[in-house]
């Protein structure tokens, strides 16, 4: 049986809080979009998994069969879409924890040096503490483990869509969970102190609306695996409309 630590009774959750686990569990397009990336960086993670914001579950079918998951999810309301999700999977519940994660979000609800992987998708945007969040997940990995990840992500500086993400960032704080679209995360990983960390800057197209996104992984290091090997690949923006896939 899968563990849930939450509250019991599990609360209901607000009506923000239901609309955003039900948007979560219907993103369609978007996760038809980002399918290949998942498979690409998930497929290969095994032992103890943490997820950070599991949302509805969308990561779920891309890890391998013998993952120990662990996933932080605050939102009461997206409880049963997870739990739905892993009976879905045909594995072992016994291997699933979904977890309401510490009430403050300030600390990750793992002892140190305890995962093999970390994974992060479109959570680093509207946590409180974006650098504090990073020296968690430093803290909870294994020495040689990694840490997986698919964020949103600001625009270039000076452009019109920068300046836009500017514009709408306090309504986006207010209606979409906190979510700040102006923040350039890959530097927050970079400087995180990872002895190697691999980005691609891609974009996602829904009629004039553009996104800018960051996928890839970076590593903790490891007696073999120093500082002094860190590496920084960021690719050359990608335009790809989902519409399209």
């Amino acid at each position: 049986m899968t563990i849930v630590n939450f509250p019991v009774p599990l609360p209901r959750g607000t009506a923000r809080q239901r609309a955003a686990a039900r948007a979560n569990a219907n993103a369609g397009l978007y996760e038809m979009f980002l399918a290949p990336r998942k498979r690409a960086l998930f497929g290969e993670l095994h032992g103890n998994v943490l997820e950070i914001g599991a949302g509805a579950g969308p990561n779920l079918a891309y890890f391998p069969f013998d993952v120990r998951w662990r996933g932080i999810e605050p939102n009461p309301a997206a409880v049963r879409y997870l739990q739905q999700a892993i009976s879905m999977l045909g594995r072992p519940p016994e291997n699933y924890i979904i977890d309401a994660g510490d009430p403050e979000g300030r600390r990750l609800t793992a002892p140190d040096a305890s995962q093999d992987a970390v994974v992060c998708t479109l959570a680093l945007c509207s946590v409180a503490d974006p650098d504090a969040m990073l020296r968690e997940i430093v803290r909870v990995l294994k020495p040689g483990g990694k840490f997986a990840f698919i964020e949103h992500v600001a625009a270039t500086r000076g452009s019109g869509l920068r300046a836009f993400q500017e514009l709408i960032k306090p309504l986006s704080i207010l209606f979409e969970d906190g979510c700040h679209p102006n923040r350039e995360t890959w530097k927050t990983i970079y400087d995180a102190g990872f002895v190697r960390v691999e980005i691609e800057h891609f974009e996602l197209h829904e009629g004039i609306l553009t996104v800018p996104f960051i996928s890839g992984w970076a590593q903790k290091g490891s007696p073999t695996l120093q500082r002094s090997h860190r590496t920084t690949v960021i690719a050359g923006s990608m335009r790809q409309n989902w519409r399209s896939r």
